[in-house]
């Protein structure tokens, strides 16, 4: 690969999951940019939430986004709100292909865990939470190079297509 891939979509659309099983597919790195905070920060993502509040994040998630565009083609898989950042996408095209993993309200916050571990779903109704940050989300994610359709696809499916694509556009 010559260029990243950077998967973007709602917590719990496959980000990690897929970006994981690409990445050995294609024998390159996988950059979970949640991961690494957590490592830096020596907390949990919740933790940095309520300690620093959601800017402070995304300044974190930027800058680490940033940093792995700098470094070897990789699969970058960011947290759901990092294309929704101004400018995030624009500075990140020249380097990598964008590919948008598409998932219902319904299906991501199944798919996401218990609740708890995604500061962006808390409080009652995870599902109707998930479907306003859709809504929120949804125009950034629709500027991505390319979308894949994750609710009616297995994981191997999904993984095939992001393989594909990123041997295709990224090559």
């Amino acid at each position: 690969m010559r260029r990243h891939v950077i998967l973007i979509g709602l917590p719990g659309a496959g980000k990690t999951t897929v970006g994981r099983m690409v990445a050995e597919r294609l024998q390159v790195p996988f950059v979970d940019v949640d991961a690494l905070i957590e490592r830096k920060e020596g907390k949990p993502i919740m933790m940095i939430f309520a300690e620093h509040g959601e800017a402070a994040f995304r300044t974190m998630e930027r800058r680490e986004v940033d940093a792995a565009l700098m470094a070897e083609p990789s699969i970058i898989s960011p947290g759901g709100g990092w294309a929704a950042q101004a400018g995030a996408l624009a500075a990140a095209r020249e380097r990598a292909v964008v590919v948008y993993l598409k998932a219902t309200p319904e299906t991501a916050t199944k798919r996401a865990g218990p609740e708890g571990n995604r500061p962006m779903l808390l409080g009652e109704d995870p599902v109707g939470r998930m479907k306003t940050l859709l809504q929120e989300r949804e125009p950034s994610y629709k500027l991505a190079d390319v979308s894949v359709e994750t609710d009616r696809q297995t994981l191997e499916q999904v993984t095939a297509e992001v393989v594909r694509l990123a041997e295709l556009r990224a090559a």
